[in-house]
């Protein structure tokens, strides 16, 4: 059900939640969107072919690398990464008509392009951390969405993404879906609000 707890904004703001590979940032962040109509979530662009049940321009913008790399030229990416052979990237006209129209907009990509952002924007950055490597290892082997290369090549880097982590605002533990989400949640409630508060505040002090 649709609720309307983080009120109206004349202008959003920006999430940005990160996660290796099988941790479930992708299910949490649905949920919020799924109650707060003030959320939406950024459908990034990629070169990679489309998984079993994925829909052109609802779950990603698929284009060819030559596409891709003439959007690059042109400007058009707030960020762009290239992982495991295919390229990801955000739109950033996209995302500032958005955030302009008052949406919160919810990135969910890759630490490669959460560092990018943190050098680009001001946002407030969350990190979804598994219960433990083995976990982590277990879901991504069971899923069975990729090529085992590809398992393999995202296992190799789970170390080195879990140690990002520490550069991020928050670290939610997805030990229980239910209780990780009340936990992203109340992030995103407080967040909203200490913000709006310091923008209300600031042009108070300007009138």
């Amino acid at each position: 059900m649709k609720q309307h707890l983080l009120g109206d904004f004349k202008e959003g703001q920006i999430f940005v939640v990160s996660a290796p590979a099988g941790t479930g940032k992708t299910t949490l962040v649905s949920m919020l969107v799924e109650e707060f109509p003030e959320i939406v979530q950024t459908v990034s662009f990629t070169t990679r072919p489309p998984r079993p049940g994925e829909i052109q321009d609802v779950h990603y913008h698929f284009v060819s690398e030559e596409e891709f790399e003439k959007s690059i030229k042109s400007g058009e990416f707030l960020e762009y990464v290239k992982l495991y052979g295919y390229y990801y990237g955000t739109s950033l006209k996209w995302l500032i008509e958005k955030k302009n129209s008052g949406k919160h907009v919810v990135l969910v990509i890759d630490t490669q392009g959460a560092k990018q952002l943190m050098q680009k924007i001001s946002g407030t950055f969350i990190f979804i951390l598994p219960p433990s490597v083995a976990q982590l290892k277990e879901r991504l082997l069971l899923r069975g969405t990729e090529k085992l290369n590809i398992v393999e090549a995202r296992l190799a880097i789970v170390n080195q993404e879990l140690e990002a982590a520490s550069l991020y605002d928050y670290q939610v533990v997805n030990d229980d879906v239910e209780i990780a989400y009340e936990v992203l949640r109340s992030i995103f409630i407080a967040e909203a609000h200490k913000n709006r508060s310091k923008t209300e505040l600031m042009s108070k002090s300007l009138s």
